[in-house]
Formats: C-alpha cells, structure tokens, sequence
C-alpha cells in the first residue's frame, strides 16, 4: 500500500520545522500532488517519578494554543544526542532540575502519521534527584510542580492535559506501574 515519491520540494525549512509538498503515486496508479510533509526533529517526553514517587509535571505557556497548561517533561532530540535516553535525560534535567536512577523506553507515538514525518519516544523515568537548577531555553518558561500518582489521574480524568501525546505516554506509564484498570 506504500505510495512512492515522484518528485519533492520543500516549501519551508527552518531550525525545527520544515514543510515537503511531495508528488506521489499510489499502487493503484493514482496520482497524489500535492501532498504536504511536516518535517520535525524526533521528540522525547517522559513521565518522571522522584525518589518518593511523586510526578514531575510542568506549567508552561503553549502560544499555538494561546493557554497555559501542565504537561510531562520532554522535547526534540539534539544531534548531539547519542540516542533517545540520552535525549529525555538531557531534556529532563535542564526542564526540572532532576536527575533519574533509571530510564525505561515505553514505545513511540505520532502526533498525526498522516502528516508528520517524526515520532515521540515515550519513557518512564524514575528514581529522580533534584541535583541542579533548571536551564530552559531562551523563550522557555517552566514551572515545575510535582502531583500524587492519584492527582496525576485526576488530571486526566478531569481533561486538564491538552497534549495528547503526553496523555498517551501518561497512559503507558501508568499501566507500566500497574496503575491503570480496564
């Protein structure tokens, strides 16, 4: 069912993001043009537990939502990551300040396959150890706030974490703690 590329160029190219419109042709014969291609840098979020359980939220701004909201720690792997756990412990430690015992990949999720080329890796990270002062990035502002693993399900039930990739890393993690009923 794969299509192939016919022909490709891109639209946009910035430091993170990037816009493809492609040219393609299905199995079928059909031809797709233009399809649009939103290139991003792979992503890594993590549900971070300290030593006493607890769960490491942030309070950040979200401008393409105009709101602010509370979400799990995580953002783009770097190229001078050596691999994903390099990346969530990285990211993990200058959003929060923490440092982890352990690092545990869950799988992978994307936010629209239809359109977006990247995937986030989701990872439980426990064992954590304030050992530092956060170092945000220049247009960063994170406030960390730290939730019972109940409080933590009250978020979701209650529809108080607007991005779905975290709720679905909040999900594996949770059954991965045996926290989570069908």
């Amino acid at each position: 069912m794969n299509w192939k590329i016919l022909s490709s160029e891109y639209l946009f190219h910035d430091l993170w993001f990037k816009v493809r419109k492609d040219k393609c042709i299905t199995p079928g014969g059909k031809i797709v043009d233009p399809y649009y291609v939103y290139e991003f840098p792979q992503w890594v979020a993590a549900v971070a537990l300290t030593e006493d359980n607890q769960v490491i939220m942030e309070v950040q701004y979200r401008h393409g939502l105009g709101e602010t909201g509370i979400e799990i720690p995580g953002g783009c792997v770097d190229d001078t990551d050596v691999d994903y756990e390099a990346a969530i412990r990285r990211e993990l430690q200058e959003e929060t300040g923490y440092t982890f015992d352990s690092v545990e990949l869950l799988g992978t999720t994307s936010a629209n396959p239809s359109t977006n080329s990247n995937l986030m890796h989701m990872f439980l990270a426990r064992g954590g150890k304030k050992t530092t002062h956060q170092q945000l990035d220049a247009n960063e502002e994170i406030e960390v706030k730290l939730v019972s693993i109940g409080e933590l399900k009250e978020l979701l039930r209650s529809n108080k974490i607007a991005q779905s990739m975290h709720v679905t890393c909040i999900l594996y993690a949770l059954e991965k703690l045996g926290e989570l009923k069908y």
